[in-house]
């Protein structure tokens, strides 16, 4: 039995872009086929919560491998877009101002559905703990109302190699 939803997913208003992809691009370092969030749609600092999608397209990178004549999307980049939310909103909170939150592994992690090309990727996460050698989030994906993936993320603090040079 799937967890209860962190937030009633009809109830998320996905046409209120708070944050598009450019405004991510300024957060997380993700580039190119790895830019894994579509736009951030609500952030509640209070509640240590943040909602974005990434909406799946037909010329993704994976949909000719994996799997052909069926495509879905594969579970480590539904985790990997889940971890993008995650460090996104330790960028805004500002956690850690020296470099990024990397992803830094993964619990109880469960799929239970399918996403495939056409679909909207709807991810919730919301801090169980923020700290800055550690945070943790519960995060959840729906693909309209089902929940089709729920875990728990951590994230570490990563510096990027100019943010290293400088410090030497």
């Amino acid at each position: 039995m799937p967890p209860a939803a962190l937030v009633d997913p009809a109830t998320i208003d996905t046409s209120r872009v708070l944050v598009d992809r450019e405004g991510i691009r300024l957060g997380n370092p993700q580039r190119f086929e790895m830019e894994l969030l579509t736009a951030i749609v609500a952030m509640d600092l209070e509640q240590h919560l943040i909602i974005g999608y990434k909406d799946i397209e037909p010329d993704e990178f994976w949909v000719r491998g994996h799997m052909p004549d069926y495509p879905l999307m594969p579970g480590v980049l539904i985790c990997e877009a889940a971890a993008q939310l995650s460090s996104y909103y330790c960028h805004v909170i500002k956690l850690n101002e020296a470099g990024f939150i990397g992803f830094g592994g993964m619990e109880d992690v469960r799929f239970r559905g399918q996403v495939r090309p056409g679909d909207r990727l709807v991810l919730v996460s919301k801090a169980a703990r923020v700290h800055r050698r550690q945070t943790i989030f519960e995060t959840q994906g729906f693909v309209a109302t089902h929940m089709v993936y729920h875990g728990r993320i951590i994230g570490v603090p990563l510096t990027s190699r100019e943010e290293r040079r400088a410090e030497e």
